[in-house]
Formats: C-alpha cells, structure tokens, sequence
C-alpha cells in the first residue's frame, strides 16, 4: 500500500519594507534640514512699481507699512529694536540680505531708518522690494 505524503502549505510571502521606510525618512530629513525657509513679514504691503526691478532671492524680510510701522515676523518692531532683530535673523540666515518692502504712503525717513539699521547690523546687501510694472 502506498503512503500517502502530506505537504504542509508554504507560508504566504511578504515583503519587508522596514528598508524602504528608512530610505523614505532619511530623504525627508535631508529635505528639512538642507531646505530655506522664507519668513514673511507679517503685513501686506501696497508696493510701487519699478523699470528697473530685478529678482533676488529674499533674505530677511523688513515691512513698512503705511503708518510707518516696522514688522518683522509677523510683529511690529520699534525703531530702537530693528537693528537686534536683524542681528538675530542674520545669525541664522548669514549670507542673506535684508529686502525692504515698504508701503507706497511710507516716508522716506522710515525706509532710510531701516537700510541704516541693517548696514548697522553688517548686512551689506539691503534693497528694495517693488512689483512689476
């Protein structure tokens, strides 16, 4: 008589993607970290318009609104402090410049104020934001 051979079923195969999870999560830190992040002024401003305007890349961001108010970050800033808060954003941005974006009904004493702060603080690129034309 013949015996009878029982085979025990194969388990079903998985895949392990605890390798490609790795992959994954070491690619989004590396795009955190290496990534620039803009940091808004906190107002929306009415800017004029130039010929002459070319793109730059923003460094820190200084508005001036139409009351001639200063903000930076989402807050207003007195006078007196701007040239701390850029020395502070210039210590975790180095090789960035200030970019003013100041109202059009914003006093030329003011904006003056401002780009004499940041050269204060050793920034040597302050300019203008303006919209085109």
């Amino acid at each position: 008589m013949r015996e009878r051979i029982y085979r025990q079923p194969e388990p079903p195969q998985a895949i392990d993607l605890t390798p490609m999870l790795d992959v994954v999560f070491i690619m989004l830190i590396f795009f955190i970290v290496t990534a620039t992040f803009i940091r808004e002024p906190g107002i929306e401003v009415d800017r004029a318009s130039a010929v002459t305007a070319e793109q730059r890349s923003p460094g820190i961001l200084v508005a001036v609104a139409a009351d001639n108010g200063i903000w930076i970050d989402g807050h207003q800033v007195t006078p007196d402090s701007l040239r701390l808060h850029i020395l502070r954003l210039r210590n975790e941005n180095p090789r960035g410049g200030v970019v003013i974006q100041a109202d059009r009904m914003a006093d030329m004493a003011t904006l003056s104020r401002v780009a004499d702060a940041a050269r204060a603080a050793g920034v040597v690129d302050v300019s203008l934001s303006t919209r085109d034309r």
